[in-house]
């Protein structure tokens, strides 16, 4: 729902009732007081012009959804200005025929302003359950942008645990590097024992069959 409509409706609205009752204090005056008054509402009656005006083209310019709405309620709010229109006509003919006044007032008048009472009435009603109604789109809005946050923080955190997480697998792939490489170093260093010990006992064995040959020599002597 448009702010800017609803503060052109309650604008109208009240101007709406606040005609009503000049055209029923004019229906009871003569002379000069009703011509004066008769102006009163005909300025009244242009500013209403102007308000239905400016809630048309705020109506066109909304999303189709909401435009049909407003243009709906656009087209009672003519109506209601149509008829007080035509019950300034009726009391200004009043000043032609005494008569045919009188019998206006008592008759005509009487009918169309208790029309253009329950019209305003059924307005008012109306636009009481579109505010209503904007309230609660307005609500749900509200919750749906709370949830979203709720969302976007929960998202963060999945993101901040998500690196994290990286940052772990970085640590522990680091981790694997190391420990090949000490796999490394120990199997080099395995090779190397492996080897020396090979070597000391070629050594020890070459020492053993060095002693043997010169006990034997000696002996043979």
């Amino acid at each position: 729902m448009s702010e800017v409509f609803e503060g052109y409706e309650r604008q109208y609205c009240e101007l709406s009732a606040n005609l009503s009752r000049k055209c029923t204090a004019a229906g009871a005056l003569d002379g000069e007081q009703k011509k004066q008054k008769l102006s009163e509402i005909k300025a009244g009656l242009d500013d209403a012009e102007s308000l239905i005006r400016k809630m048309d083209l705020e109506a066109r310019s909304l999303q189709p959804n909401a435009k049909a709405v407003l243009l709906a309620k656009l087209r009672e709010y003519k109506s209601d200005l149509n008829n007080l229109k035509s019950e300034v006509k009726r009391i200004a003919s009043g000043n032609l025929n005494p008569s045919a006044r009188d019998q206006l007032l008592e008759s005509g008048m009487a009918d169309t302003l208790t029309a253009s009472a329950d019209q305003r009435s059924r307005l008012m009603m109306s636009t009481e359950r579109l505010n209503q109604s904007s309230d609660r789109i307005k609500d749900s809005r509200r919750t749906m942008l709370e949830t979203e946050e709720l969302g976007v923080s929960i998202l963060q955190d999945l993101h901040s645990q998500r690196q994290s997480l990286l940052h772990a697998h970085g640590t522990l792939h680091g981790v694997d590097d190391n420990v090949g490489k000490s796999k490394k170093v120990l199997t080099a260093m395995s090779r190397r024992m492996n080897r020396n010990k090979w070597i000391i006992g070629i050594v020890v064995a070459v020492l053993v069959l060095a002693i043997i040959l010169v006990l034997y020599f000696k002996l043979s002597k």
